[in-house]
């Protein structure tokens, strides 16, 4: 799949406001996007869907994004998925990724950043070579962090928020804050949901506590 910005971007949001702020800011960049206020009338396209990008919002009525993202993975799981949720939102995010989702956004989200998603994620689908080589940096970068750091981090991809990760680990909410500031720093990570991806793509699944080596 091309990262040209001739790609086509599927935007599927119940907000009219916010799929079209989508949508417009995409075209800014020369992508082509094509928007759905339900994830049931995305559906009815999906199957002609061979290449671009899909983005969207995880909290919808009767299909949620999760439920998207099931559908998607079972008939296109080629198609790369950005799913966007609202702020602390973080265990529905999770859940996203381990499903397959490419990314996530929190509300309020940077255009840029939105832009830099996108991109990431056309060039991934077409790079799965980039992609093996980014595992093995990943690795190298966990292998450096403490133990508590990891205790941590494994908390962050279960989805738990800080309070949680802290008294199951003992810790004040202000040293989990911490932790996660050294994390994102020891890992290269420029949000949680990179910070996440990295540990997903890695093998790591908080909800167990293990990694597959």
């Amino acid at each position: 799949m091309s990262t040209m910005p001739d790609a086509m971007i599927y935007v599927i949001d119940d907000d009219d406001a916010v799929r079209q702020s989508l949508e417009f800011l995409l075209s800014t960049v020369g992508y082509k996007t094509r928007g759905f206020d339900s994830a049931r009338d995305f559906f009815a396209v999906l199957p002609e869907i061979d290449s671009g990008c899909i983005i969207t919002d995880v909290r919808m009525p009767e299909i949620t994004g999760i439920d998207l993202l099931k559908k998607v993975k079972d008939v296109k799981p080629g198609l790369p998925v950005i799913v966007i949720t609202g702020h602390g939102d973080v265990a529905l995010a999770v859940e996203a990724m381990k499903i397959g989702a490419i990314d996530f956004l929190e509300k309020p989200f940077d255009d840029d950043g939105l832009i830099a998603s996108v991109k990431a994620a056309l060039s991934n689908a077409a790079d799965s070579g980039k992609r093996h080589a980014e595992l093995g940096a990943i690795k190298d970068k966990l292998a450096a962090l403490s133990n508590r750091e990891r205790q941590v981090l494994e908390g962050l991809v279960a989805g738990h928020p800080n309070k949680t990760i802290a008294f199951d680990l003992g810790i004040s909410p202000r040293t989990v804050e911490i932790y996660r500031a050294n994390l994102m720093t020891k890992m290269g990570a420029n949000s949680l949901s990179d910070l996440v991806r990295m540990a997903m793509l890695a093998g790591i699944m908080g909800d167990t506590g293990k990694t597959n080596s």
